[in-house]
């Protein structure tokens, strides 16, 4: 079955939609970039309200590929609590040196999850590197939200193996990028572990408004719609 991550940056968004039935809560800052961080501070309230109602991710932030750099963030915010920490992996850097920094982290128990940027032409091969470093799960995303969403960004034969690909090494396998309504329908018959959304769960579908209860709603309702299934 293919669940609801809802990107949230406040503690009053994560309440409603944990209302609303979303499976998990995902916490970011928008108008920080794909992947902007929220305050550690923050996230702690989050977690702390969340604890033992909702499994919870956070993301570190648009963060260069810098193993010391990614490291440091990767660890701070371990320290929060949250279930899940996804790590951007934007183009340049030291790749190889970040995911041997981060495998010491996995081997401590820390549950971290890659995300990959559908606009950036990712390597299929990667995939299996992730694994073999003990990361629980790997996301595909995209980086540029002006390009449309993630099945604009990519054929969905392409989409289809990534998703076959994290399967076959028993890796978490979650699908983000601007998706909107009309994306799940698709998406829904690769059986991703986790379809992500922000954008579509806001007021006029910007990423950077307010979420809008009627827009988890809809959201929540088309996956759970049985003939998608």
């Amino acid at each position: 079955m293919t669940r609801m991550l809802a990107s949230v940056n406040s503690l009053e968004e994560a309440q409603l939609v944990y209302q609303a039935g979303v499976d998990i809560i995902d916490l970011k800052q928008p108008a920080e970039g794909a992947l902007g961080a929220l305050p550690l501070e923050e996230v702690a309230k989050i977690r702390a309200w969340c604890a033992g109602k909702i499994p919870v991710s956070a993301t570190v932030g648009d963060l260069p590929m810098q193993p010391e750099l990614v490291g440091a963030a990767v660890r701070a915010m371990a320290a929060t609590g949250v279930d899940y920490i996804k790590i951007g992996f934007f183009p340049g850097g030291d790749w190889p040196g970040v995911v041997q920094k981060l495998e010491g982290f996995t081997h401590n128990e820390y549950a971290l999850i890659a995300v990959l940027f559908a606009d950036t032409q990712p390597d299929p091969a990667f995939v299996l590197t992730l694994h073999e470093a003990g990361f629980k799960g790997v996301m595909l995303d995209t980086m540029d939200k002006s390009r449309g969403s993630l099945t604009q960004v990519m054929p969905l034969t392409t989409i289809e193996r990534f998703v076959d690909t994290a399967k076959s090494h028993n890796l978490l396998c979650g699908l983000a990028g601007s998706l909107r309504l009309n994306d799940i329908p698709a998406l829904l018959r690769y059986r991703p572990d986790y379809l992500g959304f922000r954008g579509a769960l806001c007021l006029q579908h910007t990423r950077t408004a307010s979420v809008a209860p009627e827009a988890v709603a809809r959201i929540k309702q088309a996956l759970t719609e049985p003939a998608w299934r």
